[in-house]
């Protein structure tokens, strides 16, 4: 079970002021706020976790079929047009009932947040901040409930949720102290005579449009990291996972969220369209995949008329995510990273391991042990926590399918390559590997987003670091080896944003792991970082010539000596 961690951020309102801490501006005094520590994992073998799972799924179920209004500056509202999010596991089974926005709604989510801007901009700090941590302790007392929404709308097993949940918290803890951290910031150095500050002031309206497959964690991270820097947002969750994010807003809401803070619309692809070219929304945080990404980096890129900045894109995109395993390697455990890279959530994640290239000295006994291990997978309802479950959708299990047609013709099955019956008629297809696939393959270089891995076979370290970086992307990537100088090669050569030495290309953690690309797998904006917040803020330089005002605390100041 989860403790509810307790915080308290005092402000103290100090005199204008100059040592190395801060620079002529009003400062926080933060206690009994503890340094950041991730989420811990819930072991679901004990009784009691699997209990209150359980009993959250039931709660959840007991809900089911609900109607969730959008949220315009903080107003239910209703429109003409529904649709229906549904069980991936069971598509008969209707997650929720949710109002689809049309043109003037769009319009209406842009200027409440508009009009909230105005004062929220202007809130200090330490009030956003406490808003994100307030946030964070209600998620942490609901956790199970949220487990269950993801289980049951977009399919995850317990593990999964329970690391979407926790990521969750983690991005709203952790971005509540950068926000603290950035606000003290100062310039390198004071130029004598002069008091120098430098600011970081938010943007404006934003867009936030988050993926299905991280549907509470990457939504909320996008959306705190933009409120908690003072900018406003138009939220747009994916139509496959719309009921996550309505109950996101209203537990933002319960938390005190002022009106037109974070607006909910929702919709199809002309809704975000909208959003994007519109002239007074300056800053676009998207993840997906790289053919929307890249529309909207085009998009935001052509100025509209009464647009007088540039909008601002993050953009967190695909990957082609490789594992390389040398002969030198501990086997079972590069056997293990790479099945619980690939197939963890059925391969639905940007940084999953798409491919494994693996030394020709270990090639045969590799394969042999991948297959025992893929084999012993089990598949079913994520509800019932099954190792792998569905894909997210039809269309989705269609693309894999073909994907896995294909690779019938080019290289050799090893295990898997069909869909699977399973009560319920859910998306169901095996976890499926093909061994002797061709570098420059299809499968070896297009994005699948499925439970599909290709081994490759390499001759030596330099041709597994030349296939290792042959595709358009450059997310994740991993390494398994016992020599020092093979990892330090890859630490400088393997050229991807996320790069792990003897461990899994999957499960970044936020703090030690800030998470982004290269190359086409987006803007490497690094969630999760130091760097993070700054991409919601614009910095501002204030020099002041000393001696015209506030003569009394200059004397002090030189008295001190400052």
């Amino acid at each position: 079970m989860h403790a509810l961690r307790s915080f308290s951020v005092v402000t103290e309102s100090l005199p204008l002021s100059y040592n190395e801490h801060e620079v002529f501006m009003r400062t926080n005094s933060v206690t009994n706020l503890p340094p950041f520590s991730n989420e811990p994992f819930t072991d679901f073998t004990t009784a009691e976790n699997k209990r209150a799972m359980q009993e959250a799924l039931s709660r959840a179920r007991a809900e089911l079929g609900h109607t969730y209004d959008l949220s315009i500056a903080g107003a239910a509202t209703r429109t003409t047009t529904t649709f229906h999010s549904v069980n991936p596991a069971t598509p008969s089974e209707i997650i929720g009932v949710h109002y689809a926005a049309g043109a003037k709604e769009t319009l209406d989510t842009i200027h409440a947040a508009q009009e909230a801007f105005a004062a929220w901009r202007r809130t200090h700090v330490s009030d956003r901040v406490e808003l994100l941590l307030r946030a964070a302790a209600m998620i942490r007392e609901r956790h199970f409930d949220f487990c269950a929404w993801l289980t049951l709308e977009v399919g995850k097993n317990w593990a999964e949720a329970d690391a979407d949940v926790g990521e969750t918290i983690d991005f709203l803890e952790f971005y509540a102290r950068e926000a603290l951290r950035l606000d003290s910031a100062t310039t390198p150095i004071q130029y004598p005579g002069e008091r120098n500050q430098l600011r970081y002031i938010p943007l404006g309206v934003g867009a936030v449009i988050p993926p299905w497959n991280f549907p509470l964690a990457i939504m909320a991270g996008m959306t705190a990291a933009s409120i908690v820097t003072g900018n406003t947002v138009v939220l747009k969750p994916s139509p496959d996972a719309p009921t996550i994010a309505a109950r996101f807003i209203a537990l933002m809401q319960e938390a005190g969220l002022p009106d037109g803070v974070i607006n909910l619309v929702q919709g199809g692809p002309e809704v975000g369209r909208t959003i994007v070219e519109h002239p007074q929304v300056r800053f676009i945080a998207f993840t997906g995949s790289k053919k929307v990404g890249l529309e909207i980096h085009e998009r935001a890129a052509h100025t509209q008329p009464g647009q007088h900045f540039i909008k601002r894109t993050v953009l967190e995109l695909g990957g082609k995510d490789t594992i390389i395993v040398e002969g030198d390697c501990d086997l079972d455990a590069a056997v293990d990273g790479v099945t619980a890279s690939a197939f963890g959530f059925n391969g639905q994640k940007c940084s999953a391991c798409s491919r494994v290239i693996v030394a020709d000295s270990i090639y045969d006994t590799f394969c042999d042990r991948l297959k025992l291990r893929v084999q012993a997978l089990t598949i079913g309802a994520p509800s019932e926590n099954f190792q792998t479950g569905p894909v997210i959708n039809e269309a989705a299990k269609k693309r894999v399918l073909d994907y896995i047609a294909t690779g019938k013709q080019e290289s050799r099955l090893l295990v898997g390559g069909s869909e699977k019956d399973l009560p319920g008629s859910g998306y169901y297809i095996e976890p499926t590997v093909f061994a002797d696939v061709a570098p420059t393959s299809r499968l070896a270089q297009e994005e699948i987003f499925g439970p599909v891995l290709a081994v490759i076979r390499s001759t030596n370290f330099d041709d597994a670091l030349t296939i290792a970086n042959n595709t358009e992307y450059g997310l994740t990537g991993a390494i398994y080896t016992a020599s020092r100088d093979t990892l330090n090669r890859a630490s400088h050569e393997f050229h991807v944003g996320n790069l792990y030495l003897n461990r899994k290309c999957t499960g970044a953690m936020v703090g030690a792991h800030p998470f982004g690309g290269f190359n086409m797998s987006g803007t490497d904006s690094k969630a999760g970082g130091p760097d993070y917040l700054t991409l919601f803020t614009q910095a501002k330089s204030i020099a002041e010539k000393r001696g015209y005002v506030n003569e009394a605390v200059e004397e002090q100041e030189e008295r001190m000596g400052i």
